[in-house]
């Protein structure tokens, strides 16, 4: 069979290849065909994007290598509060113009007015839980301007920003709103209002007007949010005191762990589930050092995410040489912070249990205070159970009592 192909190949007339080239004659790019003849029948043949010794394929592309990211780019941390700046949108122009149809030469002004801008309201959400989504700059959509036919622009679509329960607006330090039910909207800005067509100026004794104002421009302003409630319990420490492996141990939250300090630059949310289908919220907060309360090492921006938490958790290295002086400098840093602080409903927890001369430490450390003190390995898992119990105890205290320090409700999260 291959035989006789080969052999119609090599018996086919030579009057194709001069059809080809009176077909394709007078054309521009010319390429050389090659047919399964001697080298004296190739001859050059005219044609225009035509290759027939170029494989009948395209291009196979690499699949491009996606950059792998380290854990500590794949986290995402948590937001308390947040500077924004709101623009509404500006009001459309008014219309002049006169209507114009045959046999109607005095028709009148049918100059329409311009639409109203958007307006911006800050909407609070239960679903919402932090404000990491919330952007630094909103913008209304603008009125559409009026037209001839007494035809009114369209006002500008109104923009909504949704933020967690529990928002408290400012402006210059000046308390404007507290957003603490489902559903409860502030308007923040107002939309410019539209300009008037000259249909608007029509009366007795001005019957042809051709006066037609400007929309008014979108109201601007610079407002702080900020989260009355980050979590419900804080984990409080010195850098690499573990409160980050902690939080991994106790929830399903991944904060970055390595080997030196300052790991946590932003606060991770963890939340704690029961069975009871409660839920507690944990924050680590990014380790203070001595001198905080003056903004040493970011100290101030520290400091203000463990006053937003109900309760707190005194989390304690014992692998330092003197756990129990790293007890008094937190107290300490937290009540010249805000007077009070450190007083709130705490556990103290001892990590890093796993250490060989973490016993004897630990001994010593409950020789010298009379609170109740929780040693867990945060690495190993060791008495985490005891921990999460003593959650659920401060948590329901907390719910049985006033709730929110500054006299809101519970947050249930």
């Amino acid at each position: 069979m291959l035989a006789t192909l080969s052999r119609v190949r090599l018996r086919r007339p030579a009057d194709r290849l001069l059809g080809v080239t009176s077909l394709l004659a007078g054309k521009e790019l010319t390429v050389d065909v090659r047919c399964q003849r001697p080298v004296a029948w190739r001859r050059q043949v005219p044609c225009k994007y035509v290759s027939t010794t170029a494989p009948l394929r395209a291009k196979v592309r690499a699949n491009p290598k996606k950059k792998e990211f380290s854990e500590k780019k794949l986290t995402r941390h948590f937001v308390d509060h947040r500077s924004v700046r709101l623009v509404s949108g500006s009001g459309g122009n008014g219309a002049c113009s006169f209507h114009s149809e045959p046999r109607k030469e005095w028709g009148g002004p049918d100059g329409g007015n311009g639409g109203d801008g958007g307006c911006i309201f800050i909407k609070a959400d239960r679903s919402v839980k932090s404000l990491v989504h919330v952007g630094p700059v909103y913008r209304a959509e603008d009125g559409q301007s009026g037209s001839s036919k007494n035809c009114y622009g369209r006002n500008g679509r109104p923009t909504f920003i949704c933020v967690p329960t529990g928002t408290v607006v400012k402006e210059q330090g000046r308390m404007l709103v507290d957003l603490s039910e489902h559903g409860q909207e502030y308007l923040a800005v107002f939309g410019g209002s539209g300009g008037k067509g000259n249909r608007f100026f029509l009366s007795n004794e001005n019957r042809a007007p051709v006066t037609a104002t400007q929309g008014n421009e979108g109201q601007e302003r610079v407002l702080h949010l900020e989260l009355r409630t980050m979590a419900h319990a804080g984990l409080v420490g010195f850098p690499n005191a573990g409160k980050s492996s902690l939080l991994r141990a106790i929830s399903n939250a991944r904060p970055a762990v390595a080997a030196y300090p300052f790991t946590t630059l932003n606060p991770h949310v963890g939340i704690v589930k029961y069975r009871d289908h409660e839920q507690v919220a944990v924050a680590d907060i990014p380790g203070i050092i001595q001198g905080a309360h003056l903004n040493r090492g970011l100290g101030i921006s520290f400091l203000r995410h463990i006053e937003r938490c109900r309760f707190l958790l005194f989390v304690v290295d014992l692998s330092s040489p003197e756990p129990w002086t790293q007890l008094q400098h937190l107290r300490y840093e937290l009540d010249q912070y805000e007077p009070g602080l450190s007083q709130r409903p705490h556990a103290i927890v001892a990590n890093k249990t796993d250490l060989p001369e973490a016993r004897e430490k630990l001994q010593t450390l409950k020789s010298r205070v009379s609170q109740r003190i929780i040693p867990v390995s945060a690495v190993t898992g060791h008495n985490t159970e005891e921990l999460i119990l003593h959650l659920r105890e401060l948590y329901d205290s907390y719910l049985q009592g006033d709730g929110d320090m500054q006299g809101g409700k519970p947050t249930r999260w």
